[in-house]
């Protein structure tokens, strides 16, 4: 099978001065931990402080296992044998991190605690001993780590999970064995060659001889293509408007997708797929790229449910919600995009959740996708669809913008929103935005050192900011606007994992990603809060990293098992939310400040106990939770002392003793933090809607209060967590303010053209 062309620069390189990010002094400390998390395992007459002596015993029963697994014996020897630091990606990975991703405040807390473990004092304080650490044998820094996960402060299990979960993560997207011990293929095996694409065209700009801005003209400009952006952008294109788009990340056609998973991850997610809240409670994946999260996400496409809308309706003051035009244009979108469910093909991971429900009496359904009405058995989505299968804003709405006469620009970088003040209402009248434009390289790259830059000043009269719940405020804030809303509001839908491991591999990274969840649990709270149960995404980098890290044996023996694995998550509609904030030290930079709540977790404890229940009813060989504090439930062995009778293993019931204990362990342990990771791919509500500037950021009508041509249509919006994947919410809302600015100027908007029966 031919591989997909190699992108003429696959991934950013390191900051300038990135690798002066940490001092050498720093580097040998991250590197002696990192070498401990994922140890260069070795019979015990090795090198005792270097690599991580076994008996020989274990060694060989370890090797054996993996060569069975694998089918060869050199590589269970090579993967056993291997550290984290191994590869020259390990190194740039955190250099990029660190160089581009991370806040000043975290990088400097970091580095701090490199440094700390590097003196006498601190080493002494944080490990018990004088030494530094990575001049302690590696058995020993070993036993360091897992005394941080079981510690009473707070502090030592933070820096258990945050040095563990990077170290898991780089080795995962660098490792020259992983790959090959899970037989994990870089693209996928059922990859088709692309349909037919829309050829983009993208304004360029001539490096300047003086430092002038260039200038344009629109009636609309549009700051970011992801879901409500492309819609507005075709909906206004259509009216007769003249549109330009302006995106700060690139587009990438379907000849380069799917991307491997370290480029994929630079390439096309905010912060290279690593933000985090604050106190790292929460990471938030967030798409930045041509298409936004349109192009990353897993096709799901649920339109708002009913309570969801009618409290928007009652309670936000906004009736528009419980109208047949909304529900138009979420049919509208839903139609463009060819959303249905006959020709979906459930794969392990989704099956089991329908099938488990099934025999457990709980409601679930089949979840439409966005596929055009045709198979498509892609789980790399979350790194762009290779084969257009997935019909996202770049297969649909956006060239239809553009066959309507929009113009589109990419690595524009929009810094804020210009205004005019009209004297007698004092209201902030727009008249366009000011950014950067920064062009690809040479080779159509974005890594060269041939780059130029521009300022470049669009004026119209009219701007919608389409950038996505985390950088709309920003922009608003840096544009001078005060309502003291903008940011605030921030709903996310946290989720934590459950995992199975089965007798037979199921490849779980085949397959459709999300098309099946179990709503049984939806309305915990009776107030329209609580769970839903659904299937992960199952690429090694996303899922291998949040595994609970116990010593560098059981990690390393347990990664191997993924390909027997499937994956879920545990998603709650959050009720009480956080904010986005403009870090202090770079503005153009959010900052999130986010913890899931008591009352969330509680919900999503519940979700991980029922999860549990039906893999367990499924017949799941093992289930586990990313608590590290919580043993796996292994199911007994058939043999004749198990506590169970043989017909109950045929027909698993919840009444089995041994299953219930474990239950009840799960309930005593939790989701205890900083221990249990949580994530969360939807952002939502940082700008919401309402019917006055006193409680809300925009009006019905998604104007920005207070000014006149300002408009929002992004998930930002939502006056609360939508509870379902926002895309299709995202784009009905989006689709609706887009009509109502066409209306404005006296233009109607035509439906779209349905296609047959899906």
């Amino acid at each position: 099978m031919e591989r997909p062309p190699q992108l003429p620069s696959p991934v950013p390189p390191p900051p300038a001065g990135g690798a002066d990010v940490l001092t050498a002094t720093q580097w040998g400390i991250l590197i002696a931990i990192a070498d401990t998390v994922i140890p260069s395992l070795t019979p015990l007459q090795g090198n005792r402080l270097l690599k991580h002596p076994l008996r020989a015993d274990l060694y060989a029963s370890a090797c054996d296992r993996l060569a069975v697994q694998t089918g060869s014996v050199q590589l269970a020897n090579d993967y056993l044998l291997e550290w984290a630091s191994t590869p020259a990606e390990f190194k740039d990975g955190v250099r990029r991190l660190m160089g581009a991703y991370m806040p000043e405040g975290a990088r400097k807390q970091f580095c701090f605690v490199l440094s700390a473990l590097s003196s006498r004092a601190g080493a002494l304080f944080l490990t018990g001993y004088t030494s530094p650490i990575d001049c302690l044998p590696v058995r020993t820094r070993e036993a360091i780590l897992l005394s941080w996960a079981h510690a009473r402060l707070p502090l030592f299990r933070q820096l258990h999970a945050s040095l563990t979960s990077l170290v898991k993560l780089f080795w995962v997207r660098s490792s020259p064995t992983l790959g090959p011990v899970l037989s994990f293929p870089r693209t996928p095996v059922h990859h088709v060659a692309p349909e037919s694409t829309f050829p983009f065209e993208f304004t360029k700009f001539d490096q300047a001889s003086e430092d002038e801005p260039c200038v344009l003209e629109t009636d609309v400009v549009i700051v970011g293509s992801g879901c409500g952006g492309a819609v507005a952008a075709k909906t206004l294109a259509e009216a007769g408007l003249k549109v330009i788009v302006v995106e700060k990340a690139y587009y990438w056609p379907p000849q380069h997708l799917p991307m491997s998973e370290d480029e994929g991850f630079n390439h096309l997610f905010a912060g290279g797929g690593a933000l985090q809240s604050d106190d790292s409670s929460i990471t938030v994946l967030a798409g930045s790229v041509w298409g936004g999260g349109g192009t990353v996400n897993w096709s799901a496409s649920l339109q708002t449910q009913g309570y969801v809308r009618r409290e928007w309706s009652r309670k936000f003051g906004l009736p528009h919600f419980t109208s047949s035009a909304y529900q138009n244009d979420m049919d509208e979108v839903c139609a463009r995009m060819g959303v249905g469910t006959a020709a979906i093909e459930h794969n392990k991971t989704n099956s089991t959740l329908l099938e488990g429900a099934r025999k457990l009496g709980w409601s679930a359904k089949v979840v439409p996708q966005n596929t055009g009405g045709k198979a498509h058995n892609c789980g790399y989505c979350t790194l762009g669809c290779g084969s257009c299968g997935k019909k996202g804003p770049s297969e649909t709405f956006l060239p239809d913008a553009a066959q309507a006469g929009a113009t589109f620009v990419e690595g524009f970088a929009v810094e804020e929103v210009l205004f005019e003040r009209n004297t007698i209402s004092g209201d902030k009248i727009v008249s366009g935005v000011k950014g950067t434009w920064t062009s690809r390289d040479g080779n159509g790259g974005v890594s060269g050192t041939d780059r130029i830059t521009r300022t470049v000043i669009i004026e119209a009269p009219r701007v919608i900011c389409s950038g996505g719940t985390i950088a709309t405020p920003i922009l608003l804030q840096n544009s001078g606007l005060t309502n003291p809303h903008i940011g605030r509001h921030l709903h996310l839908h946290p989720v934590t994992f459950v995992g199975a491991i089965w007798d037979e591999p199921v490849r779980p990274w085949e397959g459709s990603i999300l098309t099946s969840v179990v709503n049984e649990f939806e309305n915990l709270d009776g107030q329209g809060y609580g769970t839903k149960l659904e299937a992960c995404t199952m690429l090694p980098s996303v899922w291998l990293p949040l595994l609970p890290w116990k010593g560098g044996l059981q990690y390393k023996q347990l990664a191997a098992k993924m390909k027997q694995m499937t994956g879920y998550i545990s998603l709650a509609r959050d009720r009480y939310g956080g904010k986005i904030y403009t870090d202090p030290n770079e503005p153009q930079r959010a900052r999130i400040q986010y913890t899931p709540s008591a009352h969330d977790k509680a919900h999503i404890l519940s979700g991980v106990i029922h999860l549990a229940e039906l893999l367990y009813v499924q017949g799941a060989r093992e289930i586990f939770t990313m608590n590290p504090h919580l043993d796996p439930f292994l199911r007994p062995s058939s043999d004749a002392a198990a506590k169970i009778h043989v017909s109950d293993k045929a027909n698993p019931s919840l009444n089995d003793l041994e299953f219930q204990a474990w239950l009840a362990k799960l309930r005593h342990v939790g989701l205890t933090s900083p221990d249990t990771p949580y994530a969360s791919a939807h952002q939502m509500g940082s700008c919401r809607m309402g019917a006055s500037p006193q409680t809300s950021v925009v009006d019905s009508r998604g104007r920005v209060w207070e000014t006149r041509g300002l408009y929002i249509c992004d998930a930002s919006v939502f006056p609360s967590a939508s509870g379902v994947n926002p895309m299709v919410t995202t784009m009905g809302i989006s689709r609706g303010i887009a009509r109502g600015i066409a209306e404005e100027v006296g233009m109607s908007v035509g439906a779209v053209a349905r296609p047959a029966k899906l």
